[in-house]
């Protein structure tokens, strides 16, 4: 099976990064090719179009790969497609650009394609503009053009309905949903995974992960945030968690976990207890690390100005990969992703 996805470009190297974990925690084969940035072809040996638009965050679109051409000669490729063994009841052809430096009239393409599959195929299958039971699509670069079927769109209100302040507890400074699903699916975790947030705050990440399949483990300093992590993930239809009021330094589990994903307070604050974060990042990993199953992950974000490397030191964690988001003039957010060996 040959799909073609639309990543989020809002980040040069998350969604990627977050396409293979996805693809790798659930073991799938896989042959990836970098068409442009945002623009993956991927091969796999069966359909895995729902699974990764159930799971991705940083990902648009999931079409079935059909053929590709010269940007220029692509009527002549539509010419030489079966439709009629591709096409449902009805369809629509939509043509989208990215990473094309050329002025294309996409609606005026989109009716010559459309006149030649109507030639095509007549009255077995007619165009339906709206809720069509097949999606053409057709994805233009500087280098090639991408033709498909279109199989999944990420939903986007999900992203927009989990926002922070649409929850029934909020806090300010919480994670978006978007950027916790991208750090839940680092980890690498498959539904049934155990995973812990020891900073749960207002529980965002363990929503996500919870939505993804998880069993989960919260805690918090804050006794009112752990109960309005329970509330929230209550409010989500959460059902197999624990939160508990803890400090992060000093959790016991009866279960070793798979995954970590956390955001740590930043600076001293009220929720770090008055304590400086360097020194809550330090002894929080040397004792997580002992609540880990071996291979487990660690997805964390810092401040750009704490050292991860330093604060790994005498700890079984090794980093695996670092991704920035820059916040603001000042400040730059890093995901880290860690595995214990």
């Amino acid at each position: 099976m040959e799909l073609f996805l639309i990543l989020s470009r809002e980040n040069d190297t998350l969604p990627l990064a977050e396409l293979e974990a996805v693809l790798n925690a659930e073991k799938i084969d896989y042959n990836l090719e970098i068409v442009e940035p945002g623009i993956i072809k991927l091969k796999t040996p069966e359909d895995i179009s729902i699974l990764l638009g159930k799971r991705m965050g940083y990902a648009h679109e999931i079409s079935h790969f059909i053929t590709e051409s010269n940007p220029h000669k692509i009527p002549e490729a539509f010419s030489k497609i079966k439709w009629e063994d591709i096409l449902g009841p009805d369809f629509a052809i939509r043509v989208k650009q990215i990473g094309c430096t050329e002025d294309i009239d996409c609606q005026e393409m989109e009716k010559e394609l459309g006149n030649i599959v109507k030639k095509m195929v007549g009255d077995k299958s007619k165009v339906k503009l709206e809720k069509p039971s097949t999606f053409i699509r057709v994805l233009i670069t500087n280098s090639l053009a991408l033709i498909g079927v279109k199989k999944v769109k990420i939903d986007k209100k999900h992203f927009f309905d989990l926002k922070p302040h649409k929850r029934p507890f909020f806090y300010p400074g919480s994670m978006s949903p978007k950027l916790a699903r991208c750090m839940v699916n680092l980890s690498q975790i498959i539904p049934g995974d155990l995973l812990m947030d020891p900073f749960c705050g207002t529980g965002g990440i363990l929503i996500e992960a919870g939505i993804i399949g998880a069993r989960l483990i919260g805690t918090d300093i804050d006794e009112k945030m752990v109960q309005g992590t329970e509330k929230n993930l209550k409010y989500y239809g959460i059902k197999d968690f624990k939160v508990l009021k803890s400090d992060a330094r000093h959790v016991k589990l009866d279960e070793k976990v798979k995954a970590v994903v956390t955001d740590p307070p930043y600076g001293i604050s009220a929720s770090t207890a008055g304590e400086d974060s360097g020194k809550i990042y330090r002894e929080f990993l040397e004792s997580v690390s002992d609540q880990m199953l071996e291979d487990g992950r660690i997805c964390i974000a810092t401040p750009h100005y704490v050292d991860l490397n330093d604060l790994l030191n005498d700890t079984p964690l090794k980093l695996m990969e670092r991704h920035e988001i820059r916040m603001h003039k000042s400040l730059t957010r890093v995901i880290s992703v860690l595995v214990k060996e």
